[in-house]
């Protein structure tokens, strides 16, 4: 494993990330799955990355939530090294139920170099999928407190994980962004909010910076600026397509005898020489 960034690097990362973060001109963060897209996309002007857990999955063959937690802080770390950008984790709920679990995960991130991450109140429980308000509010202020305490600073985005798992609480959900933020949240994120009046009533009701997670169904880029989002989320619907592009390349090779897939491999091969030459 490559070592982390200088601490002085890293805290200026961390300073440039939050930065980043200014409502009604949202941060555009895709999720990389692997060093090559890490660097693809910050050679393409990306000015901050988040890791996805579902797409780093699928680069091991597992599904999302497959990945153990030195796992996925290990891969996190390799997604530093890769590039001269802030990098976010998705950590999903920090492998851990308790708050000194939580904690414990967002110390081990800091020391992987990372910018930030994040923290769900998905339980993995699919029974009972979210934790109690309470018990989510104190693994976020533990969270908080081991992001917040050392010489290098760590954003992290607290997830309401309403909506992804058929509670459509907006009550709720708003009920826990506030009180993550009281628990000392830098960032807040609800995925699948996107009904644009349902994203003006929680950015009124909240007091940090906004992430919103873009799905068909979401609106424009511009229009979530004009809402007052501050950062734009594309989680692990890239690196899906990209699977599904593979597929449908292969797919088109066997049954139609036909590479009309050359001519984007022929586009992107330039960005990819650009991206992974070394340094002179």
């Amino acid at each position: 494993m490559p070592p982390a960034p200088p601490p002085d690097d890293q805290a200026a990362r961390a300073e440039d990330f939050l930065a980043l973060h200014i409502p009604g001109t949202p941060l555009l963060m895709p999720n990389a799955w692997d060093p090559g897209s890490a660097r693809l996309f910050a050679a393409i002007g990306c000015q901050a990355i988040a890791s996805t857990s579902g797409g780093f999955a699928a680069s091991q063959g597992r599904i999302d939530g497959a990945m153990t937690r030195d796992e996925v802080l290990e891969h996190c770390g390799a997604l530093v090294a890769a590039v001269g950008i802030p990098v976010s984790a998705d950590l999903e709920n920090c492998f851990a139920d308790e708050p000194a679990g939580v904690a414990a995960t967002i110390t081990d991130a800091i020391g992987q170099g990372l910018a930030g991450g994040s923290v769900e109140d998905f339980t993995r429980n699919r029974d009972e999928p979210i934790y109690e308000l309470a018990h989510a509010a104190d693994r976020v202020r533990a969270a908080a407190e081991a992001a917040h305490a050392g010489p290098v600073p760590f954003v992290l985005t607290a997830r309401a994980e309403n909506y992804l798992h058929g509670r459509q609480d907006l009550g709720d959900t708003i009920a826990r962004l506030q009180a993550y933020q009281e628990a000392g949240a830098d960032v807040l994120f609800a995925p699948r909010v996107v009904d644009p009046n349902e994203l003006r009533r929680l950015l009124a009701e909240v007091d940090r910076p906004v992430s919103v997670l873009v799905t068909p169904g979401a609106p424009a880029v511009d229009q979530l600026a004009e809402l007052g989002v501050a950062r734009i989320s594309v989680g692990g619907a890239i690196a899906a397509a990209s699977y599904g592009f593979a597929v449908a390349a292969v797919t088109e090779l066997r049954e139609q005898g036909t590479p009309n897939y050359w001519d984007l491999a022929a586009t992107v091969r330039a960005v990819m020489q650009a991206a992974f030459e070394p340094p002179a």
